[in-house]
């Protein structure tokens, strides 16, 4: 569908070889604000079309749902004379090519930056690989789980629960957090090249990009050298980093200073909580538990919404805690319209979720629904010249 709003990359062009992940969630980003981007699927289409059930389908998995709006498909065999010419008519009218084949397979089909730059020298060409070109791990398979591995993200659940085994973060973040890092690099070179009219090559590999961002809170107290103490953020490690249970369900409450918690628990019936007889006599190590005890005690006494109400009214941060089946009625992202339900012709209704940044004189929105394999194939070539 095409309701004809334009972001503030209104009238640039993408042209898309990812798969997977890391790459379609990067440029549904770019698409959200605006950019024309081409997924140049091959003909059975990109592989994440079949992870997870569709209504009536089988290429149209609710994963690559989530990831692929605001984008028009062409499928093409780019293993074929007449797939590669299209290719290369396409790459001439585009701004930026990425990709996140491993090097020697975009080399193989004959698209490496050397033979894309050639076709258009000032083409931004982004490659998304697991491990930078210039160390030992070069050129080696990369999935999530791989680079969650690899950067030490798997010891930080084992940390708050003193358990032995390694545990990667039961989501794809490691995919997402690079793929935010592979917008933001097309960004960066597309100004440079608005600038300069230079295109460039770059490179966003996901091992260094997604340990930098996991380090930046847990290197700690190995940020110096020599170390003033362990790795990981003892703040946010502590096993009492959870939401609590209220009398209908859960909330999460974080006083920034001893008056805000004080109040807190005063409002839960726990009056002068720092000066009691239960904090005073514990022992000093130990009276960080009783605080917790106490928190969650208070937090008890009430329904969430009156927990809402009452922590708003008396400047205490806190938060309604949803689960994954709840967030839907969350009041806050109902009001927004932060979901939307739209539809998928032949498919039936989806959920989509609105891009969440906003520009007040260039809107981002959800201009395209997820394309069906080769859904645009004529129109694009077409409008190249094919």
């Amino acid at each position: 569908m095409h309701q004809g709003k334009t972001g503030p990359l209104h009238g640039i062009r993408i042209v898309d070889l990812t798969q997977f992940i890391l790459g379609p969630y990067a440029t549904q980003n770019l698409g959200d604000l605006g950019a024309d981007v081409i997924k140049v699927e091959e003909p059975g289409g990109d592989r994440q079309r079949r992870q997870g059930k569709a209504p009536k389908s089988d290429t149209m998995g609710p994963v690559f749902v989530a990831l692929n709006r605001n984008k028009r498909s062409v499928a093409i065999d780019l293993k074929s004379e007449p797939g590669k010419r299209a290719l290369t008519k396409l790459i001439k009218t585009a701004h930026v090519f990425i990709h996140n084949m491993r090097p020697e397979a975009i080399k193989r089909l004959g698209f490496s930056y050397a033979e894309v730059s050639a076709i258009k020298p000032d083409i931004v060409y982004v490659e998304a690989v697991g491990y930078a070109s210039n160390g030992p791990y070069a050129g080696l398979q990369s999935f999530d789980d791989l680079v969650q591995a690899a950067s030490g993200t798997g010891s930080l659940i084992p940390l708050v629960e003193k358990a032995s085994d390694l545990r990667l973060i039961p989501g794809y973040i490691a995919d997402k957090t690079v793929g935010l890092f592979a917008a933001i690099a097309t960004l960066a070179a597309l100004n440079h090249q608005a600038r300069t009219g230079e295109g460039q090559f770059v490179e966003v590999p996901m091992l260094e990009t997604f340990t930098g961002f996991m380090l930046a809170e847990h290197l700690w107290g190995q940020t110096y050298d020599p170390p003033t103490g362990k790795i990981g953020s003892t703040t946010a490690l502590t096993p009492h980093r959870k939401p609590y249970k209220s009398k209908d369900g859960f909330i999460a409450v974080l006083p920034a200073a001893r008056e805000q918690s004080t109040k807190f628990l005063e409002l839960g019936g726990i009056p002068d909580a720092y000066n009691s007889e239960r904090f005073l006599s514990a022992p000093a190590g130990s009276r960080v538990e009783v605080y917790y005890a106490m928190m969650r005690e208070a937090a008890a006494t009430k329904t969430t919404e009156e927990w809402m109400r009452i922590c708003a009214e008396n400047s205490i941060p806190a938060m309604r805690a949803n689960e994954l089946s709840t967030v839907f009625e969350d009041p806050h992202l109902k009001a927004t319209g932060f979901f939307e339900m739209r539809e998928i012709a032949g498919e039936g209704r989806y959920r989509a979720m609105r891009p969440g940044l906003r520009f007040s004189k260039t809107p981002s929105s959800i201009r395209f629904d997820p394309p069906k394999i080769g859904e645009h194939t004529d129109e694009i070539l077409r409008e190249v010249g094919d």
